[in-house]
């Protein structure tokens, strides 16, 4: 069997045409480069699967085998065909990393569930006792989530995770994700800032709303709740109207639309209202690293695949540690897309 030669910095190097010392310097997080070159360092490093002597020994130290002796299926619960932009983000990291280690990851469809004989039968059909481990992501029906993790199997939660349950969960940053937009909106002059998603139904979007009123606290700014486009916004038409009334009475400078799916209402209302972007009203969303429908978009990326493959090296941890307490990660995020769609008051 041939022998694959392992990835070095030099090999790093030559291939983005920088100098090793710049390579060395990226990969140790030392100053001395553009934020640019440093994310082509690391991405090409984690792509030609290159590990400093300092990951090796990490890995070593939490029992995780650089090299597996068997390939491990996992199961991401998720839809083959119908995966939202998040939920495709999250497989892609899973997969890579998982990919590393010689391991996969395969969909199994979800299924709404209202009485647990319903999850027993589930669990049979898609045959999730055959798989090592299970990924659970975000936006899943709530009776398969509690019941998923009720379930004494290696699982890993991809969101906020309930209170009282033991669970391992790694989720992106939401909160500095906020506070970033407001304070880059008030960096430029605006002080009446829509804000506008949903804050029910889902952990993650109220504590998003609960940033938003802090970060606009922290700049002496209210957030009247009744002025804001919040609660339950499932009903699409119904949204657009409440956007186009706080247009048109709120009179705000500035948009930030706290979950991505809801631009388009914003994108209809301001059409409705006569509000250009930016010219009459900035915008600023939380946003994934590519967005084909907004790709000037202005707003904080955030690391959705850096977390599905976070939580792929939580699963392996979890099995080479059963026993050890369970935790939650927290992916910190401060990238910022200047983009197109805010202006100076």
């Amino acid at each position: 069997m041939a022998y694959k030669k392992p990835v070095t910095q030099k090999d790093i190097a030559l291939e983005l045409g920088l100098s090793l010392n710049t390579v060395s310097k990226a990969l140790k997080g030392m100053p001395g480069m553009s934020e640019a070159t440093r994310m082509a360092v690391m991405e090409t490093a984690e792509k030609r699967g290159y590990r400093s002597k300092d990951q090796e020994r990490l890995f070593g130290m939490e029992l995780i085998p650089l090299y597996a002796l068997k390939s491990r299926r996992f199961a991401f619960v998720g839809h083959e065909r119908v995966l939202t932009i998040q939920k495709h983000l999250i497989l892609l990291g899973i997969r890579e990393k998982l990919g590393e280690f010689g391991h996969t990851v395969e969909q199994v469809a979800p299924r709404r569930i209202a009485h647990p004989s319903e999850f027993r039968q589930w669990v049979e059909q898609c045959g999730l006792l055959y798989y090592d481990g299970v990924f659970i992501p975000p936006l899943i029906d709530p009776g398969l989530e509690a019941c998923l993790l009720e379930f004494h199997f290696p699982r890993v939660l991809i969101n906020f995770p309930p209170s009282l349950v033991d669970v391992d969960s790694v989720i992106w940053d939401v909160g500095t994700a906020v506070h970033l937009s407001v304070r880059h909106l008030v960096n430029l002059g605006h002080r009446r800032i829509l804000y506008v998603g949903d804050t029910v139904g889902n952990r993650g979007f109220h504590l998003r709303w609960q940033a938003f009123q802090d970060a606009m606290r922290e700049a002496g700014l209210e957030a009247d709740p009744q002025r804001q486009v919040i609660g339950n916004l499932s009903d699409r038409r119904q949204t657009t109207e409440k956007i186009i009334q706080s247009l048109q009475t709120y009179r705000p400078t500035a948009i930030l639309c706290a979950v991505m799916h809801l631009l388009d209402d914003v994108n209809k209302a301001c059409i409705a209202a006569h509000k250009n972007i930016p010219h009459d009203c900035s915008l600023v969303s939380l946003r994934y690293p590519e967005v084909a429908s907004f790709p000037l978009l202005s707003g904080p990326i955030l690391l959705i695949k850096e977390a599905g493959a976070r939580a792929a090296e939580r699963m392996l941890w979890r099995l080479a540690n059963p026993l050890r307490p369970y935790e939650h990660t927290f992916l910190h995020g401060t990238r910022f897309f200047a983009g197109s769609t805010v202006a100076p008051l």
